[in-house]
């Protein structure tokens, strides 16, 4: 599905997904990634909920977020509450999707200049 034909501003943006993976700028990446409007981290070693721990999400506050959205494969998966609290106790919104839904809120928040970081765990085939 792509989500945009040109580049939208000077920052990254998700061009496109597809169950081989998630594009950035021209590039496809196939695995886990975090993303925000200057940084790709292209080595989170998150593919699915089940995979997440206490430092699943240290990666991500590095960047200094005000919101995370959460991208958790073909559906929406919560996470465990405790893990999800570490969010509240920072003062980061975080908001849970699908890896597609946060591939579109990502580029329109980035679009808007926010604070935004998107965490995308793959799209899998059902």
């Amino acid at each position: 599905m792509d989500l945009t034909l040109q580049r939208p501003g000077d920052h990254l943006f998700i061009k496109a997904i597809s169950d081989e993976g998630i594009q950035v700028g021209e590039e496809w990446y196939s695995g886990p990634l975090i993303i925000s409007a200057t940084s790709l981290v292209t080595d989170w070693d998150t593919r699915s909920v089940e995979d997440l721990h206490p430092h699943s999400f240290d990666q991500i506050f590095e960047l200094r977020p005000e919101v995370v959205l959460m991208g958790t494969g073909t559906r929406q998966q919560f996470p465990p509450m405790e893990l999800m609290m570490e969010f509240y106790r920072r003062g980061i919104g975080a908001e849970v999707m699908s890896t597609t839904a946060a591939c579109r809120t990502f580029n329109v928040l980035v679009s808007e200049q926010r604070l935004v970081v998107a965490a995308l765990m793959p799209i899998t085939p059902c």
